[in-house]
């Protein structure tokens, strides 16, 4: 089993983190690698077992289903049900937002754990890496 994990320190609030990261559906909004994204059957974003359907700038679909979403606890759960351009098995991964009461800022952290031929490890762990990295910055940038 294959563990990615990143976190950051974000200049805004816990409270503008989670306006932004929260939204199922909203990955092209604060995320560069991604050009669209719909909920399937037109469930809301924030529904429990809605699954998500996006594209990025290459034209890829990934389908991800929405396990958990806690506005109480800060934090977002989902698996990915379709990658064809991302050769993972059993994929899952979890969000999960923080204060950091001295500064105001918010700490987050990103982890995703699945299956990966040691072909394509390297590249895979690099990708799904650069994707939380980035998905921390842009949600800070959209959010101040």
């Amino acid at each position: 089993m294959t563990r990615v994990y990143v976190s950051a320190v974000m200049p805004i609030s816990l409270e503008q983190a989670w306006r932004v990261l929260r939204d199922f559906n909203g990955l092209p909004d604060y995320h560069p690698f991604f050009a669209k994204s719909y909920i399937e059957d037109g469930k809301p974003a924030d529904q429990v077992g809605c699954v998500r359907h996006f594209h990025d700038h290459d034209g890829n679909a990934i389908r991800e289903e929405l396990l958990s979403l806690s506005d109480r606890e800060h934090l977002c759960c989902y698996r990915i049900l379709d990658a064809p351009a991302l050769p993972v098995r059993g994929y899952v991964s979890e969000m999960r937002l923080k204060p950091i009461t001295t500064s105001g800022h918010c700490f987050g952290e990103w982890w995703a754990e699945f299956e990966v031929d040691d072909a394509d490890h390297d590249d895979v762990v690099q990708r799904v890496g650069d994707t939380f990295r980035l998905a921390f910055e842009g949600a800070a940038e959209r959010a101040s």
